[in-house]
Formats: structure tokens, C-alpha cells, sequence
């Protein structure tokens, strides 16, 4: 998909957010944000956007792909089903969960069974540290599986496969946003309103209140 395309897609589900004050997952602070909970709604472009993201690894003989849940469920369905059409052969799309019992994520409901010796496509819509992806590879390896990449909506904090433990990471868009700690933060210090609508900002502030 061409970026232009893809920025299309975005701005059509006001799914860019910018001039803002937000807090990102990392707890660090910045301006601007791809919202991509705005796209979900909206099933024809987020087909668009899921057919883009199944064709970067059409060639790989994929059998299931994964994602962390929350926003990755969806993303996970959507890529399975356009692999299966571009393929011709069945692709399941199963998600990965916070363990209850260690930091990181584990495949429940019988999933593990699915992903054994298979090869395997893990998927992420906004990528900022690329934490999430890395602990779900990880929890994958020992399921003796074939991971064939990762694949992203949006690469904003410069993550490199390296950082995941994978051989190949492709995006749709890859972008570079500012982001500062707390104590760095020209927005707080001038006093701009946290957006408590996306991102951490509701948390943050809770928080402080604390």
C-alpha cells in the first residue's frame, strides 16, 4: 500500500492525532499519536488496511498468525482471512493474552495446540517500543514455531526486527514522533492539557492524584 493510500485510510477515520498533549504506553510524553482504535469500526478500511498487511508476507506459507490482545484480536481475524484468500489453504487467527502467572503472554483456550510447529505471523497495529511483540515472540519459541516476521500498521519508535528476535519486521508506515520523559516535557511545562482520550493520559492523571 502506498503511504499516500495508507494516510488516506488514516485521515479518513481521524485516526491521526496531532497538537495534542499525550501520554504513550511508555510512560513518555508527546504531541502526536496514531489512534488506531478509530479504524477499527470502520470494516471496509480496516479490510483495506489488514489486505495491505496480509500481502507483505503473502509468499510465506503462512499457517496462523498472532497478536497480543486487545486491538491485535481484530487484527489477527482480518489477516488470517486474506492469507487464506491469497493462499488458497485455511490460515487460523488466534491471540495471545496477559499471563496471570508471569510477566508476559501465554496462549489460552487450547491455542498453543494451533500454533506447534506451524509457521507463524505475528502482528501489531502501532509499534512504539516494540515490548509487547518482543514478549510474545518469546512466549512463541518454545512451541518449537517457525516465526516468519512481524507485520504493523505503524512502525513510530524506529524498531528494528533485531529488537523482536525475528528475522524480518515490515510496516505499513514508518514514522518518527517525539517523545520526552515527564521531567524533559515542554508540553507540561507549559502547562497543555493531557488528552485523557487516548493513549495513557486518564492513567496518568489518576495517578498523579493519587
Amino acid at each position: 500500500m502506498e503511504k499516500e493510500k495508507l494516510l488516506e485510510i488514516l485521515g479518513q477515520a481521524k485516526a491521526i492525532i496531532q497538537d495534542s498533549h499525550i501520554v504513550y504506553t511508555s510512560g513518555k510524553h508527546g504531541s502526536a499519536y496514531v489512534n488506531k482504535d478509530a479504524i477499527y469500526p470502520h470494516t471496509t478500511l480496516t479490510s483495506d488496511l489488514t489486505l495491505a498487511m496480509a500481502k507483505l508476507f503473502s509468499e510465506k506459507q503462512i499457517d496462523v498468525v498472532v497478536a497480543p490482545v486487545i486491538g491485535g484480536v481484530i487484527l489477527s481475524q482480518w489477516i488470517a482471512f486474506h492469507l487464506t484468500q491469497l493462499s488458497g489453504k485455511e490460515v487460523l487467527g488466534v491471540y495471545a493474552e496477559k499471563s496471570e502467572q508471569a510477566p508476559g503472554f501465554e496462549l489460552k483456550r487450547g491455542y498453543g495446540k494451533l500454533v506447534e510447529g506451524k509457521n507463524v505471523l505475528v502482528v501489531e497495529d502501532i509499534l512504539n517500543t516494540g515490548g509487547s511483540i518482543k514478549k510474545v515472540v518469546e512466549m512463541l519459541q518454545p512451541l518449537n514455531t517457525n516465526i516468519v516476521g512481524v507485520a504493523a500498521i505503524c512502525n513510530r519508535g524506529n524498531v528494528k526486527a533485531e529488537d523482536l528476535g525475528v528475522s524480518e519486521l515490515k510496516s505499513l508506515l514508518d514514522v518518527q514522533l517525539d517523545a520526552w520523559s515527564e521531567q524533559d516535557c515542554p508540553l507540561c511545562k507549559n502547562d497543555v492539557p493531557i488528552n485523557v482520550e487516548v493513549g495513557k493520559g486518564a492513567l496518568y492523571l489518576a495517578a498523579k492524584q493519587k
